[in-house]
């Protein structure tokens, strides 16, 4: 579930693990690092997953990924990192539209 190279964080909450990794969206490339002074500044989005304290992501059912949708991009890491949380207290709290920690407590997980 997770990516090595990205700087993951934990926020617990209503006794669960929220994980998530504001990432950059489209880094440049070694040719275009020459230039990323002079270039607009970087987007960023984020990567996320919800579980239990303790429980291996990496198990088919012992969490709950999450990430910004399509198109969706931020001005910073920071707002990126608040969305991500967000984003994760509502499946928790099951008012996100599509995501629920249902499976985690009823699976036993």
């Amino acid at each position: 579930m997770a990516d090595e190279t990205t700087g993951w964080q934990t926020v617990q909450y209503e006794g669960f693990e929220i994980h998530v990794s504001p990432v950059e969206k489209d880094p440049p490339d070694a040719a275009q690092a020459a230039y990323a002074a002079a270039a607009p500044k970087s987007r960023y989005t984020y990567l996320g997953y919800v579980c239990h304290p303790g429980a291996d992501p990496h198990l088919p059912g012992h969490s709950v990924a999450f990430h910004a949708d399509g198109e969706e991009s931020f001005a910073s890491r920071d707002d990126a990192l608040y969305e991500a949380v967000h984003v994760g207290r509502s499946i928790i709290d099951g008012t996100h539209p599509d995501l629920t920690v249902l499976p985690l407590v009823t699976g036993g997980v």
